[in-house]
């Protein structure tokens, strides 16, 4: 209803209504069911080097990766305030594994990605393999999978990790267990699931059993060079500039059923005409310099900086330099219920 002024005759209606739990649809459909979208969520940029990394640093002196399970600082969204989400349907968070530091195996019904942002040579095993992580590697944990991370080198290793535990939390489905061990037996050598299934190629009798990708590690080095080799072949896409999206190999599909995850490389001065799309995405800086404008909302950032555009927000971005934006969404989704839609506007 438009008029805000309720008659008495109608308002004691509604007062009897209220303890028997029950509500008048009518006064309630404009908020329930929206023209647009209306997201909570809010943009926001998070400056890595002179914010987020000097927190980061000074919880690894006030408690170990045993003691908290995960040490993650959370990326919490100013409009979801106390919520533990960066969007409506997606937990992010930065986490931080120190020289020596197991973070126990476990296993959860919500499936996990890693981006890495910083340092060299820990490592993740999920399912027992595990693999040798650089920055810029995206390694996804699938749901149910035992997986934990260690650090064998001399120096703290941060990712950004992102989960679809708001969905999970909303319908209910959420299990998690502790191992009963921090590491987990390896049955298989670094390097075996890329072979087995990455390469175009898989066992000639194998089928998949489950919705995710059977190769869990997708190295930096590989999506660099597809990049730029895809730039020298043509124009950047006007309004995503040189876009790919990493994709399960036995399907074609995303790597996990609820999170999809791209990597876009940004020519240097070029600037993408503006766009939105329902699905809200978190973005994580690589390379290069730039900046990205939300609305009336300015975000100039440099390498690590990770910021969020939420669900139908018209937004471009503005490369400085040569520049490798990774991003995740929950476009998978969107995409299977047929809701995915997106809006390219005119500069």
């Amino acid at each position: 209803m438009t008029d805000q002024t309720v008659a008495p005759e109608r308002q004691a209606f509604y007062d009897r209504l209220g303890p028997r739990n029950l509500a008048p649809l009518w006064e309630r459909l404009h908020a329930l069911v929206t023209r647009t979208p209306t997201s909570p969520a809010s943009p926001y940029h998070w400056n890595y080097d002179d914010v987020v990394r000097p927190f980061m640093m000074e919880s690894g002196g006030l408690i170990t990766a045993k003691e908290a399970e995960r040490r993650v600082l959370i990326l919490e969204n100013p409009g979801l305030a106390g919520q533990s989400r960066i969007t409506n349907s997606l937990f992010a968070g930065l986490q931080m594994i120190l020289p020596g530091e197991v973070a126990p195996a476990h296993r959860h019904t919500p499936s996990a990605l890693r981006f890495i942002i910083e340092g060299h040579g820990a490592y993740t095993a999920v399912e027992g393999e595990r693999t040798i992580m650089e920055p810029g590697d995206f390694v996804i944990t699938p749901p149910w999978t035992w997986h934990d991370h260690g650090n064998e080198s001399d120096q703290a290793m941060v990712w950004l990790d992102g989960l679809d535990v708001p969905m999970i939390k909303m319908l209910d489905v959420s299990f998690a267990e502790p191992s009963n061990a921090d590491s987990q037996t390896i049955s298989r050598p670094v390097g075996d699931s890329p072979a087995r299934y990455g390469s175009n190629m898989v066992p000639v009798d194998w089928k998949p059993e489950t919705k995710s990708s059977p190769v869990f590690s997708y190295p930096y080095v590989r999506s660099r060079d597809t990049l730029v080799t895809l730039s020298r072949n043509g124009d950047p896409d006007p309004y995503h500039g040189h876009k790919l999206r990493y994709i399960n190999p036995a399907t074609g599909g995303s790597p996990m059923p609820t999170i999809g995850a791209f990597m876009a490389l940004l020519p240097g001065g070029f600037e993408t005409a503006p766009y939105r799309s329902t699905d809200g995405t978190i973005y994580s800086v690589v390379e290069g310099t730039g900046e990205t404008i939300v609305g009336d909302t300015v975000f100039r950032w440099k390498p690590r900086d990770i910021f969020v555009v939420p669900s139908w927000h018209t937004h471009h971005h503005r490369a400085a330099s040569e520049a490798v934006l990774f991003s995740f969404s929950d476009r998978p989704v969107q995409d299977v219920l047929g809701l995915w839609r997106e809006e390219r506007l005119h500069a």
